[in-house]
């Protein structure tokens, strides 16, 4: 009787055990691998900022999961960082960092005020959504929407996707402005 109730105790336990790691699972973001709120630093361009965590340490570099801004030396690039800049710069945000990029950038989903900020770059024309072969992105509405406002990027209809723009460009640093 003893031995059985034990069993029972320990089978409760397993069972408390898979609840909690379902729990938290269940609420921690898809592919989410870190969460912190921080305030912006420093803008770089339309879809690279600056976060130096309210936790304490060094500002992190991240870029914005999901969107494509042009090159700084690119038509819209210096307007696109701006708008970044005005909405973000010394403000606090909610970062989800997903993964990392070739350039050890985090690649993150931002969250400034309770709003996706991917979201409303693509919304306003500072940024495509971003494209992997046929997959036209999680901002292919935004995009949809601000191409048919001709808003930002899309008022010019020679508008050149990054990756466009660096193969027949180079780095910015070799590029025309």
């Amino acid at each position: 009787m003893k031995q059985k109730r034990s069993r029972q105790k320990i089978a409760r336990g397993f069972l408390f055990l898979f609840l909690l790691a379902a729990i938290l699972v269940a609420s921690h973001p898809a592919g989410a691998k870190e969460v912190f709120a921080g305030t912006v630093t420093f803008v770089t361009d339309g879809d690279t900022l600056w976060v130096r965590p309210h936790a304490g340490g060094a500002p992190r570099k991240l870029r914005i999961e999901g969107i494509d801004a042009p090159e700084i030396c690119q038509d819209g690039g210096e307007a696109a960082r701006e708008v970044l800049k005005r909405r973000v710069l010394h403000q606090q945000v909610v970062v989800t960092v997903r993964s990392h990029d070739d350039y050890g950038r985090g690649l993150a989903r931002i969250r400034a005020n309770g709003s996706d900020l991917g979201a409303e770059l693509v919304r306003t024309g500072q940024a495509w959504s971003y494209r992997w072969r046929r997959d036209l992105g999680p901002y292919a509405a935004e995009e949809a929407a601000a191409r048919a406002a001709g808003l930002g990027l899309f008022a010019a209809t020679q508008a050149e996707l990054p990756r466009a723009f660096r193969q027949r460009h180079g780095p910015c640093l070799a590029a025309p402005r």
